[in-house]
């Protein structure tokens, strides 16, 4: 019994997923909370998709995907927030329009070339096909993004609640708001592997959502937004040998099912208290 429960241990391949798991898991946890309190879910929509012409254009120059992935992201964000700022149309509808334009641009690149990485790998990710060379790169973008996310977390707290006092109050605004969508575009390039593109936006939204319904301070909710990721992350990967599914749907699914029954908890608590007061 004990034997078949740490058999998936004795893999490489599941030892590198567990890995990436922890590694992941804590950028996009701490990034989820700013991106749910600022109202950025579809950013984190958008730059996931946005990033496929990136990867297949560094790839017919013969560039590291890396540098592709991050030069579109970042594309991607200016563009929104100049077609936002110069124009009537609202941001989530310039979002939109950009996104989608920029992943059928993509699509269509890679459809026209002819490469041995599998379009599958680069949409849902490869978890149990994560190399040292992965680990490294999610290893050195997480660890730079967590710490300037924990070392500026209150001036990055102040300019998502309000813009307009941070700014009133001395904050480099501009700077902290394309900062942070560099480090979007970074943390999706080091979920690349382990979810790809589409199920990125998951672990970029769900966490801090769940947080956010749990706690009532910004310091709890970053660290319940981790403890729920990496939780979330290990247990699926642990499921997935056992059920014969792909960690990362798996890992997003476990994390739904949690949002679910906290938000229903959370629904029977204020009814409770409803009926108290009445």
């Amino acid at each position: 019994m004990i034997d078949t429960l740490l058999s998936p241990f004795e893999f490489a391949f599941m030892q590198n997923a567990f890995w990436i798991a922890v590694l992941v898991s804590v950028p996009t946890a701490l990034l989820s909370c700013f991106l749910v309190l600022k109202g950025w879910a579809l950013m984190g929509d958008a730059v996931s998709h946005a990033v496929l012409p990136g990867i297949v254009l560094a790839y017919i120059a013969g560039f590291p995907l890396i540098i592709g992935a991050f030069g579109a992201g970042m594309a991607t964000a200016l563009a929104t927030g100049y077609l936002a700022e110069n124009s009537r149309v609202k941001r989530d509808t310039v979002m939109g329009v950009v996104y989608s334009g920029m992943f059928g641009a993509g699509v269509v690149l890679y459809t026209s070339i002819t490469s041995d990485a599998h379009l599958d790998h680069i949409l849902f990710g490869n978890m149990l096909g994560v190399g040292t060379d992965d680990l490294w790169t999610a290893g050195i973008i997480s660890v730079a993004v967590a710490l300037a996310l924990l070392l500026k977390w209150k001036d990055l707290m102040l300019h998502a609640f309000d813009p307009i006092q941070a700014q009133a109050s001395g904050l480099p605004v501009r700077v902290l708001h394309y900062g942070l969508l560099a480090m979007l575009s970074l943390t999706i390039v080091a979920t690349l592997s382990a979810t790809g593109l589409i199920l990125a936006v998951g672990l970029l939204i769900a966490p801090g959502a769940i947080a956010f319904l749990i706690t009532r301070s910004f310091g709890k909710m970053l660290a319940v937004a981790v403890v729920a990721c990496m939780g979330a992350m290990l247990i699926g990967v642990y499921a997935s040998f056992f059920l014969d599914s792909a960690p990362a749907p798996t890992i997003i699914l476990i994390l739904t099912v949690v949002f679910i029954a906290v938000f229903m908890r959370r629904m029977r608590a204020t009814n409770a208290v409803a009926r108290q007061g009445g």
